[in-house]
């Protein structure tokens, strides 16, 4: 049995908390019954000893598939992770979403994207990269009442992610300790509006709005300021003809949107002038989470 989850990008902007995307890098975790508990990682992590003996997706597995079953049962768990560790490209996300679903799966019990992402609120408390990585596409969310309420949109072939990884992990909750306290009416309004514009340009396909759209105001310049180079990033994208550019999630990644035709000549560029970061051209993923037997 495969489980795969793929990559995402939270914020986009203004939307702290409640705006994100699907990008086609998928983690893959492979399992079965076996006699004896192993796990095996291949890609991001594998030279990581911790990640076999300390590993939040074991525990999470374990927490539902006992609850499902009132049993225990060995399994080995080969991973294969193409989503860079705390780089705000949603790897912790991609790791309970595939838990869960895992779970669920060794259980014999199938359940609803939607059952699983309202269970992923107990590890994840906001919606923006949990949403995305089952549903796949753009998202808008929100949590009311412990259940995730959103609206999807289809990202279309004729646009694509591009996404600058630099060489150095952010950690969400440390970069959350950047943040005001609070937020001035101005600030606050500024944030509410442009987000509202955001979705509205995401689900009428008004791609030239994003760059005016996807400023922001409470979260980007505080977090990009620990590593300067983002605001040079984000410069260059948007010299080079980005849609939109955007620190992703907490970062330190970086995400621009273009047109197809234009992506690749915008990831030279940014090759170029930041040759220790990683640049990749990827698709979006419309697909969420994946389950096959």
């Amino acid at each position: 049995m495969t489980i795969s989850v793929p990559a995402t990008s939270a914020n986009l902007g203004p939307g702290f908390d409640s705006l994100g995307l699907a990008v086609d890098l998928r983690n893959k975790v492979e399992f079965h019954q076996s006699k004896f508990f192993s796990v095996s990682i291949k890609g991001e992590g594998e030279n990581n000893p911790r990640l076999k003996g300390n590993n939040l997706f074991i525990s999470i597995f374990n927490d539902h598939y006992n609850r499902l079953t009132k049993k225990k049962q060995n399994f080995k768990f080969t991973f294969y992770n193409s989503i860079p560790m705390s780089r705000g490209l949603g790897s912790s996300s991609a790791v309970i979403v595939s838990a869960i679903a895992s779970a669920h799966e060794a259980a014999g019990i199938r359940v609803s994207k939607r059952r699983i992402l309202n269970h992923a609120l107990v590890y994840e408390s906001h919606p923006d990269n949990i949403t995305p990585a089952v549903m796949g596409g753009f998202n808008a969310a929100t949590v009311e009442k412990n259940k995730v309420f959103s609206q999807k949109k289809h990202l279309p072939d004729y646009i694509k992610a591009i996404v600058v990884i630099p060489n150095k992990q952010m950690n969400t909750a440390r970069g959350r300790t950047l943040l005001p306290k609070s937020y001035s009416k101005e600030n606050a309004t500024y944030n509410l509006s442009h987000t509202a514009l955001s979705v509205a340009a995401f689900f009428n396909e008004d791609w030239e709005m994003l760059k005016l759209a996807s400023q922001d105001r409470f979260h980007q310049k505080a977090r990009m300021k620990t590593l300067p180079e983002l605001f040079s990033v984000q410069k260059v994208a948007y010299e080079s003809g980005a849609l939109m550019s955007t620190l992703s999630g907490s970062g330190s990644t970086f995400f621009s949107m273009a047109y197809d035709g234009d992506a690749s000549m915008i990831a030279n560029r940014l090759s170029q002038k930041f040759p220790d970061f990683i640049v990749k051209v990827l698709d979006f993923d419309n697909n969420g989470l994946i389950i096959e037997k």
